[in-house]
């Protein structure tokens, strides 16, 4: 390839990698769409058909939704709770203590509310009882009265759990979406797009997440009662009005951002600008979000608020916010849960200095992983996140327990199936438990189990891993001077949004220019202005770079030196006065 096919010339940037632009011929496909606006440029960069555009523009769920019924075993799930409401069975809800397990456990738990029913809402706590249903806690909610378990965002690999439910005589509907075996658990119904034999619809939406397959389920039980005439004489419930949850826990579980899942959270940010859900609202005062949230702001304001609870504070704590119809009890546990996040902060770094210390050595290899005792299982999977991102490739860490028994997380990197893997591992006996999705994944390990899985990823891994890096580029979507880096341009390039996993932020290309007061601000990052040949400037900073080598050449930059900028556009929120700046991924000399 001839520097003249990369973006900007870009052969090898700071970071060692090539600039290219993200749809084939530039951001006009060549000169072939000059008549399109940005949006369009960016929907067809991100692999929409031109036929197809006016569809994603602006995404709505009925334009989304699939029939629930495709789903196998949806129609007996939502039988079975229809059943139960009219007779006034006591249901349970048996939730996961991430986000997506509160969004899906609140989700069903206000939509049963709202049908007149009750239910139990039970979640595990995370270093007391681990991930996922146990059977000791299935029965004992069978002693509570519970008839029907509803098991969210967790289920798919509970043999032994639901075995034992079923020997009790309490039903149990699985709605989740982590990776399935061949052989699935003993439950009443198995709702779960990555079922092996869901076939197409399955294979069109193993990205979406468990919030959304509650969501899903809802919709099928409003179905089937209405088919019942349920409310012939009482108003049908607007699940609609819970895209809010469903943003949420989309965004912050890192699910793909593509058709249902863009739809869920374009509508669920309208929604949750209307403040309908008090929890949210309570948080939102609690993350000092003076404005409508972002999208961004889900993953990185609302959402580890919501999941400190799990990691080192009260597990419910999140669903409780996220159902109560108390204004006050809402602020109070907003607030506990935004103190919990501080103290989430404070033992992450300490975890993530030990872990990187730890991790020195395996720059080479296909994967990273490194294990520590006393590590807080709560962080494990922030940290392995940071070491990904690091050394650009699958991360995980394990927690040593006091009987030598490890509890790991993994985070995995585009191309790479790490949920695959863990499966892989689980069934050739090198685990005690373990499963998960395509980017991240949870284990247990035995005792000296660490080096035996670390040889065996590292032999089904290290092909995938080396054709994912090798492939790697920094996509570009368009270039413009460093006039061009406006507030307009912000609002241009948000209309393409919701940006996020599957669909990523844009990234621009800015320059040539000079760099003017560079520093050091807060934790480890870079600050400065770009003066560009146009006499205009903007303002940029890289975060966490400034012991990497974009960010000491950036320091040591001469001030006749003239760069390429590339990074994402965004408001300046934190001064509050909105003017755009960019959030520098990379650079290279002109």
């Amino acid at each position: 390839m001839s520097r003249e096919d990369h973006a900007c010339g870009v052969t090898a940037s700071l970071l060692g990698q090539p600039w290219r632009w993200r749809r084939r011929g530039g951001p006009d496909g060549g000169g072939d769409d000059l008549g399109l606006d940005l949006v369009d440029q960016l929907l067809l960069a991100r692999g929409i058909e031109q036929s197809d555009l006016a569809r994603h523009r602006n995404p709505r769920i009925r334009d989304f939704l699939p029939d629930p019924s495709h789903f196998a075993d949806m129609d007996k799930a939502a039988r079975r709770l229809a059943d139960a409401i009219q007779v006034g069975e006591q249901i349970a809800i048996f939730g996961d203590y991430d986000v997506d397990g509160a969004t899906s456990a609140a989700l069903l738990t206000l939509l049963l509310r709202r049908l007149g029913n009750d239910p139990i809402v039970y979640i595990p706590d995370r270093l007391m009882e681990g991930y996922g249903p146990s059977g000791r806690a299935l029965v004992q909610l069978k002693a509570r009265g519970a008839s029907l378990a509803v098991t969210v965002d967790c289920g798919a690999q509970a043999y032994d759990a639901l075995a034992e439910a079923a020997t009790a005589g309490i039903d149990v509907i699985v709605c989740d979406h982590h990776q399935c075996a061949t052989a699935l658990p003993t439950a009443l119904a198995m709702v779960n797009p990555n079922r092996l034999d869901e076939g197409e619809i399955g294979a069109a939406h193993g990205h979406v997440a468990a919030v959304g397959m509650a969501f899903l389920l809802g919709t099928a039980l409003i179905r089937e009662l209405r088919q019942r005439g349920r409310f012939a004489e009482a108003p049908e419930p607007k699940i609609i009005d819970l895209l809010d949850l469903v943003a949420l826990g989309t965004v912050a579980d890192v699910a793909k951002l593509k058709t249902l899942n863009r739809a869920f959270v374009t509508q669920g940010l309208n929604v949750m600008a209307g403040r309908q859900n008090i929890g949210l609202a309570a948080l939102a005062d609690a993350a000092r979000l003076t404005r409508a949230p972002l999208c961004r702001d889900l993953g990185f304001a609302l959402g580890p608020r919501i999941n400190a609870g799990g990691r080192v504070g009260k597990s419910d704590l999140g669903v409780r916010l996220l159902t109560t119809d108390d204004p006050e009890e809402a602020r109070t546990i907003a607030a506990e849960l935004d103190r919990l996040n501080e103290e989430r902060r404070a033992i992450e770094l300490t975890v993530i200095d030990e872990a990187s210390a730890a991790a020195e050595g395996q720059a080479d290899a296909p994967l990273i992983i490194v294990a520590g005792a006393g590590w807080h299982p709560g962080v494990i999977g922030i940290v392995a996140s940071r070491l990904k991102e690091k050394y650009d490739r699958p991360a995980i860490v394990v927690a040593i327990e006091a009987d030598g028994t490890g509890k790991g997380s993994g985070r995995s990197i585009s191309g790479v199936d790490l949920g695959a893997a863990i499966l892989a591992a689980k069934d050739s006996g090198l685990l005690v438990a373990g499963g998960g999705h395509a980017m991240a994944a949870g284990l247990t390990l035995a005792p000296d189990g660490i080096e035996p899985l670390r040889s065996f990823l590292h032999d089904r891994l290290a092909a995938d891993v080396a054709a994912a890096r090798g492939t790697r580029a920094l996509l570009l979507d368009t270039m413009i001077s460093p006039g061009g880096v406006t507030a307009t341009l912000c609002d241009q390039l948000d209309a393409g949004g919701p940006y996020g996993a599957g669909w990523p932020s844009p990234r621009v290309a800015a320059g040539p220019a000079r760099l003017l007061r560079v520093t050091i601000v807060g934790n480890g990052h870079v600050r400065g202005l770009a003066l560009g040949d146009d006499g205009k400037s903007f303002k940029w900073i890289a975060f966490r770079s400034v012991d990497t080598p974009l960010g000491q050449a950036l320091l040591a930059s001469p001030p006749d030196r003239r760069w390429w900028l590339a990074g994402s556009i965004k408001r300046d929120d934190y001064n509050g006065n909105g003017a755009a700046e960019m959030i520098l991924d990379d650079a290279a000399p002109v």
